[in-house]
């Protein structure tokens, strides 16, 4: 490439960092808030826990759910998914030293050692199936709610008349490789998702939610077929997104939220879990590796391409890399995250992200990928769960 082309390269790059830094600012200011003191929840709500050798993580998980407050009728289940732990005890111990009105109980079951594919939505429909409240609220086992963060999910679903809402954690990362990847969940949708938009939408594109932490009504979830709708490989591996497209494309709507003071979450303690965890799911992201291919050429245009002509001496490439730095600090701090240093490694993160992706389509394509002692193996669709 001649000098020409790429001083046209970074330019184009610059710009467009600093398109996403703005949209990152505005969806900041324009993030749906749960109240701080929401009313009082007269109506049934059931939250909802899939568990697969969790035992480290659940006791504090359930802990966190029984002490909620501001809800008249609670009912919290945890169905133990084919565990090869003590899940199943440490959630009952948990349940038995707290002190609490809420209805709880340990379901048994899962699918053993089946594919994960067909793992946590059949967990999640077999809790659906066997909930009995007007909400249903699904939590991941690695994740402690604040009191109020019931409460305040429903208060919003209810003010805002959606059918799902998805309070997205504050994700606690701690070392080397979850301190580049992580901050990545909250600032590919704050930079790249015009929020109000996705909240009517109907467009697959236009849709984002964490399955740590989902608040969705019950007709809704009804309406749409639930979890049970989902029957390919890909909708399964990434069921909050596919769930709440099922929502939208049964006439619901929904969004993501800020769930900062509601929830926390660490999802990976090291590079080897935070490597296999990217890997099982990467690959449904794109659907295809072209169009990974595509998104990877244009991150890197964007945020790799200014860099390396900063270092380079161009000035028109430093305003690239602080437009970039920017946009991470912005959604750092929106969502709880560490802003500093951590936002001036965004090329790296950029890169890592990049070959986890590759990593995640090889091991795909191969049939090598594992998680949680389960094979994520990918036929065309599964049968819904029958109880």
């Amino acid at each position: 490439m001649n000098a020409l082309g790429w001083r046209a390269l970074v330019r184009c790059g610059t710009v467009l960092a600093a398109a996403g830094a703005a949209h990152a600012w505005v969806n900041a200011a324009r993030l749906r808030v749960p109240p701080s003191t929401p009313p009082q929840v007269r109506e049934p709500v059931s939250v909802l826990v899939p568990a697969r050798d969790e035992a480290g993580n659940i006791g504090a998980c359930v802990r966190s759910l029984l002490a909620q407050q501001g809800v008249d009728d609670l009912e919290v289940l945890v169905l133990d998914d084919g565990s090869t732990d003590d899940t199943a005890v440490a959630a009952t111990a948990a349940a038995f030293a707290a002190p609490t009105r809420a209805a709880f109980k340990v379901i048994r079951g899962g699918d053993g050692p089946g594919p994960v594919t067909a793992g946590k939505t059949r967990a999640c429909e077999r809790l659906a199936a066997a909930a009995r409240g007007c909400v249903l609220v699904f939590v991941d086992a690695d994740v402690i709610l604040a009191p109020h963060a019931v409460a305040a999910s429903v208060a919003l679903l209810r003010q805002a008349r959606l059918d799902l809402v998805s309070p997205y954690p504050r994700q606690l990362a701690d070392g080397l490789a979850p301190r580049l990847v992580q901050p990545l969940l909250q600032w590919s949708w704050l930079t790249t998702l015009p929020l109000q938009a996705a909240e009517r939408s109907r467009r697959p594109s236009l849709t984002a939610a964490n399955g740590q932490f989902l608040v969705v009504d019950r007709h809704a979830y009804d309406a749409c077929g639930g979890f049970g709708a989902l029957r390919t490989a890909a909708e399964r591996v990434l069921d909050d997104i596919a769930l709440l497209r099922a929502v939208k494309r049964a006439g619901g709507r929904g969004v993501v939220v800020d769930g900062t003071h509601l929830a926390v979450c660490r999802m990976y303690e090291g590079w080897a879990d935070l490597r296999d965890g990217y890997s099982k799911s990467l690959w449904a992201a794109f659907g295809a590796p072209g169009k990974a291919a595509a998104v990877g050429a244009a991150l890197a245009l964007v945020y790799l391409v200014p860099p390396a002509a900063a270092l380079a001496g161009s000035r028109t490439g430093a305003l690239g890399y602080a437009f970039a730095v920017a946009g991470r600090v912005i959604c750092a701090r929106r969502t709880g995250g560490r802003a500093w240093p951590d936002s001036l490694a965004h090329p790296l993160s950029v890169i890592v992200w990049g070959v986890l992706t590759a990593r995640s389509f090889r091991h795909h394509r191969r049939g090598t990928l594992h998680w949680k002692g389960r094979p994520v193996h990918t036929p065309q669709a599964y049968p819904p769960w029958h109880g």
